[in-house]
């Protein structure tokens, strides 16, 4: 790679949509946890760039994420963002305090000055703001290059030693110019090309799996998911007839999506394919539980025991594929974010497993390059830009516990709603859209007779990187008519609300 920036992660959430952003320019990104890296390796590892994350914590806590302050004279330009741009001001000898009244959050006027880092931004315009302190004194060399009404610094720069800073987050679609000055960041600042490209990404991985596993059995675990499926068929270019693809039918899939899942795989793609009907074993693991990481736990360990036992039927198994990708991991808690949910191939696996390693070849790549790779792998449309379904499946959209007749209940009302989503043509406008049995049961009306049942609540999200989502404005007919056929064809179901939050504050799964 001839060119690449480091995103430095001091325990926030959008340490990957920094890097997808910087990938969208063909800019690659590597992340890496601050207490990680030193120097040095910095130095070494010859980046054009360094952008320090935001993150949960205050700068004047003493248990706060830090990097070395000799980070600053190597003479790499830095972007500081949030948290990174006080940690920034700390290192280089301000001082950050509590914010008070003056905290902001959502979208804020922002009014900036002319510089390099602020090039073909209008001087007004709208930015996203998250903090509760604030930039009180200026480094020496630096100055303030944005402010807003209740924020003096939201932007600050050493112009000579090329070391900005912005109070605001410019990685969210909320902020009007902010892929405008991550660009000039990275290409009037750092002096990058955009010579990254998904092509010399995908080769390259072929490669490096194919010398990594030369000579090893492969087993990997295939959902039917866009991920599992890309990994199943770089991995078939990689190491050919020494991968083994295991489908794991746990009864937590939608309707008819166990069989469609065989099909396609065995039938089409010639993949050498074994299903393993297990709904029995996983209903029975989660008899009783209702929290819903409990349940993401017992889910991931339960999916190693199955590859573990198929893996000594089939003998000399030495490697687990999975289909993780980057959110998977950073969700999980990994590095220095915090948790937001376990995934069940990352945070959710077991400590003792009997493979010799895991095999992970989309780890380091976010939902859209997956998208990229499989088409040019040659999965069909259809599965290149399937729904996005959780590892657990069905599970975390039943709120409560997991039994066999709830999970019928959501099967129907989901198969309903994404019918008539699609029949009305709005497929499109969702980036995701599912059905969720909540635990709420409440009185209706059936044949003119009361009824007790359960609620359904519907969910459309639309978003281009899954890390913030909006909640999509749905015609009111086609909520109406997937209310109706769901009340009316779903013995159990009483009454249907439609989800309208926004990530944040809410994820796009309910558990």
């Amino acid at each position: 790679m001839e060119e690449k920036i480091l995103v430095l992660n001091f325990g926030g959430q959008y340490d990957q949509l920094i890097a997808r952003r910087a990938r969208e320019m063909h800019v690659y990104a590597e992340i890496k946890p601050c207490h990680e890296v030193t120097p040095e390796e910095i130095r070494e590892l010859g980046y054009q760039g360094i952008i320090f994350t935001g993150g949960p914590n205050s700068v004047s806590q003493p248990e706060s994420p830090r990097c070395a302050p000799e980070i600053l004279e190597l003479g790499i330009p830095i972007l500081g963002i949030c948290y990174g741009a006080q940690l920034m001001a700390c290192l280089a000898g301000g001082e950050v305090g509590g914010a008070g009244t003056r905290s902001e959050y959502g979208k804020t006027a922002l009014r900036v000055e002319e510089c390099p880092l602020f090039q073909k931004v209008p001087r007004e315009s709208v930015c996203w703001m998250s903090h509760t302190d604030f930039i009180q004194k200026l480094p020496a060399g630096f100055s303030v290059l944005a402010s807003t009404e209740n924020c003096p610094c939201a932007a600050l720069g050493d112009e000579e030693r090329r070391l900005y800073g912005v109070q605001f987050h410019p990685e969210v679609t909320h902020t009007a110019c902010g892929q405008q000055i991550l660009h000039n960041f990275l290409f009037e600042i750092c002096g990058c090309r955009g010579l990254w490209n998904m092509e010399d990404v995908l080769s390259q991985t072929i490669e490096e799996y194919r010398e990594k596993l030369a000579g090893k059995k492969v087993l990997l675990a295939l959902s039917g998911g866009v991920d599992s499926s890309v990994a199943a068929l770089l991995l078939q270019r990689a190491v050919g007839e020494d991968l083994t693809c295991v489908f794991v039918d746990h009864g937590l899939l939608r309707k008819g999506e166990g069989d469609l899942i065989e099909e396609t795989f065995r039938g089409r793609f010639g993949l050498n394919l074994v299903r393993v009907n297990a709904e029995e074993r996983f209903l029975k693991e989660l008899s009783g539980v209702t929290e819903p990481e409990k349940k993401r736990k017992l889910i991931g360990e339960e999916f190693v025991r199955v590859f573990e036992e198929e893996a000594k039927r089939l003998g000399n198994i030495q490697v687990l594929a999975q289909g993780t990708i980057y959110p998977d991991v950073i969700e999980s808690g990994k590095g220095s974010a915090a948790v937001i949910k376990s995934h069940h191939n990352v945070g959710g696996l077991p400590d003792v497993m009997s493979f010799e390693s895991i095999a992970e070849p989309l780890r380091q790549l976010f939902k859209d390059e997956v998208r990229e790779m499989g088409t040019r792998l040659g999965l069909p449309k259809e599965l290149v830009w399937r729904q996005p379904f959780p590892g657990p499946g069905l599970a975390v959209r039943v709120i409560g516990e997991v039994t066999k007749e709830r999970l019928e209940l959501l099967r129907e009302a989901d198969a309903i709603f994404r019918q008539e989503l699609e029949a009305a043509g709005q497929e499109a406008k969702a980036s995701q859209y599912f059905a969720v049995l909540t635990s709420l049961k409440s009185v209706g009306v059936v044949g003119d007779a009361r009824a007790y049942g359960y609620t359904v609540a519907l969910r459309a999200v639309t978003t281009d990187d899954f890390m913030t989502a909006e909640w999509t404005r749905l015609p009111y007919e086609v909520l109406e008519k997937a209310s109706s056929r769901i009340t009316n064809e779903v013995p159990g179901i009483t009454r249907v609300v439609y989800d309208v939050t926004s990530k944040p504050p809410a994820t796009v799964e309910w558990e």
